[in-house]
């Protein structure tokens, strides 16, 4: 697949999914990898991050390829077709992406259409994205919720995406407050309401980590995100290393997990918190877990270890949780905290 262009093998490997060509794990869980986040039972809480199957094209396979969740999209009221390419590029030497995608994606109802043909027995949640050119990118994320809700299991507004001018400007602590006011509308008045997760970006700095768990405090959101990809260059090799985008990968680790266990402090546990950033192993899905996540994501640790990574990484888990005497997952939950504070 890296013979390819990466957003080709991106797209490849996604009919590849759907065609039945790539070998899939079964189910993995156990008693100590079963758990709850925001009322969801997860088989085990190893997810799938937002980004890879942007238009929900693959829920079939990817909910039997060894998951506890996934998250699709992210979905825009209108289609619309991203930023110019190439906007994604592998960085070998330090084993992490770029992208500049800019949420490109088939639009809301499109999306519909394909989660309400949706596997039952996965949980399965949409990442909620404004147009690029929207006047009122706050009813964006209101729109996209009220058409596709009725096949989710959750969904995640995601004001941290630094590829779309501005996004990132809603998570100030006024902005994010009458957004979120919005969001938790359009969910109460549902006839099933859904709980709503925040994603959050790596780069805020202390202040604005705190105005984010405030304003998430006072709306009672159901979970918090941490990370989404970062604008930090610190340390790369690749020579790709100066395109414009968000970086993803190894990389990013160390950074987000330090994020999350500020955030796990500031919330005091009050919300779920699910790790993000740089996870490759066992070990680390563990660590983001003792720093304070309650699930942990995957996405481009996928484009070096291939999609068989999620049951390996939940396996790994299973066993550093009963090798230091975990009943569960909950009970690991921010055990070493004070270590990436």
């Amino acid at each position: 697949m890296h013979r390819f262009d990466p957003e080709l093998a991106h797209t490849i490997s996604l009919h590849a999914l759907r065609a039945g060509l790539v070998p899939l794990a079964r189910q993995i869980t156990s008693p100590r990898l079963r758990t709850s986040i925001a009322g969801l039972s997860l088989a085990n809480p190893v997810g799938l991050a937002a980004g890879y199957d942007k238009n929900a094209i693959a829920l079939a396979p990817l909910s039997r390829a060894g998951f506890g969740f996934l998250e699709v999209g992210a979905a825009t009221p209108r289609a619309q077709p991203g930023n110019p390419k190439p906007r994604v590029f592998r960085l070998r030497q330090d084993r992490a992406v770029i992208n500049r995608f800019g949420f490109n994606n088939d639009g809301m109802h499109a999306i519909a259409d394909r989660l309400a043909q949706r596997p039952h027995d996965a949980v399965i949640g949409l990442n909620l994205g404004a147009n690029k050119d929207s006047g009122d990118r706050a009813n964006d994320f209101c729109a996209v919720l009220e058409t596709c809700a009725p096949s989710l299991d959750f969904a995640t507004v995601n004001v941290s995406s630094p590829n779309t001018e501005k996004l990132r400007d809603l998570q100030g602590k006024a902005a994010l407050s009458a957004l979120l006011t919005g969001v938790l509308a359009t969910r109460d008045a549902m006839a099933r309401p859904i709980p709503i997760f925040l994603k959050i970006a790596p780069d805020l700095d202390d202040a604005g980590l705190a105005d984010v768990a405030e304003v998430a405090l006072a709306h009672g959101l159901d979970a918090i995100i941490a990370t989404n990809t970062t604008l930090d260059r610190t340390g790369l090799t690749s020579a790709h290393r100066a395109e414009a985008g968000g970086l993803s990968g190894a990389p990013l680790f160390e950074k987000s997990t330090r994020v999350l266990a500020r955030l796990s402090a500031l919330t005091d546990g009050q919300i779920p918190l699910i790790g993000v950033g740089g996870i490759a192993t066992p070990e680390q899905a563990y660590d983001k877990i003792r720093a304070g996540a309650s699930a942990v994501q995957l996405y481009s640790s996928l484009v070096y270890g291939g999609l068989s990574l999620a049951a390996d990484v939940a396996h790994g888990l299973d066993a550093l949780l009963a090798r230091d005497g975990f009943a569960n997952v909950a009970d690991a939950v921010g055990t070493q905290r004070e270590t990436w504070l």
